[in-house]
């Protein structure tokens, strides 16, 4: 029988930026890729997130991104190697002893924004941050897109890794995502998105926006917190795809 998980980006919200409904997601997903403070969030909208996560046996990841938080971390950013690693480092040990306190454990990385598109390609700024996640805590998986530069440079250093595919969003014919600065780069039907996940966890491909099908290996499946209609299409995926026998449970359980 088929497994995957169903994931979400969460702990984003600040008074004068709400942007998702992480109670509701917290209902449905498997696993909460939980925003370190960078790009998203307050302190005590983070403790508040995974205190939640907790509560709803939904396992923890860190969701570090670029220090950018008026462009919410999806701005790239040119950065130093040292600059980079204590960076992701900083987030990392920021989540894991918020996460400590409400009695959890955060259990795999998954970088956020600007800095996961480039690490999927880029090998240097993948370099950085695989070593920051050796140097906070060697048994955190890595989550990254799917076929990305920096799931060969994780495993190569000795971290265990998975593999994601995004719901909500585009894909090129080379299994990259559409840039968010292109018309048609994210999703929003419900029944859509629900059925491009059911082919990608029965065949193992997407649709591409050229029509073309896109041969995509994934451990875990986003539907990002912040965008519109984001619990009815995480709801509708994990409805269809439990309709079809898939079973969905979260791929870094500890």
């Amino acid at each position: 029988m088929a497994t995957i998980d169903l994931n979400s980006d969460l702990g984003e919200n600040v008074p004068d930026r709400i942007v998702s409904d992480d109670d509701a997601m917290l209902a449905i997903v498997t696993s909460a890729n939980v925003s370190c403070g960078f790009h998203a969030g307050s302190p005590e909208g983070i403790r508040a997130t995974v205190a939640a996560a907790v509560r709803n046996g939904v396992t923890i990841g860190a969701h570090p991104g670029y220090r950018d938080y008026e462009n919410f971390g999806r701005t790239i950013v040119d950065i130093d190697s040292a600059t980079l690693q204590a960076h992701v480092e900083y987030q990392l040990g920021a989540l894991e002893a918020l996460t400590r306190s409400v009695g959890g454990t955060v259990a795999y990385v998954k970088p956020h924004g600007a800095l996961y598109n480039t690490i999927a390609r880029d090998e240097r700024q993948a370099k950085d941050v695989v070593a920051a996640i050796r140097a906070v805590n060697p048994r955190l998986v890595l989550l990254g897109l799917a076929g990305g530069v920096v799931l060969d440079v994780a495993r190569r250093a000795g971290l265990a890794v998975a593999a994601e595919a995004f719901a909500d969003r585009a894909y090129l014919p080379d299994g990259q995502l559409v840039s968010r600065t292109q018309e048609g780069a994210v999703l929003h039907d419900a029944s859509a998105v629900a059925e491009r996940m059911l082919r990608l966890a029965q065949e193992g491909v997407v649709r591409a926006i050229d029509g073309t099908d896109v041969r995509v290996e994934a451990q875990s499946i986003c539907v990002h917190g912040d965008s519109r209609g984001s619990v009815a299409m995480a709801a509708e995926t994990r409805r269809l795809l439990e309709s079809a026998g898939i079973v969905i449970a979260t791929f870094a359980g500890v």
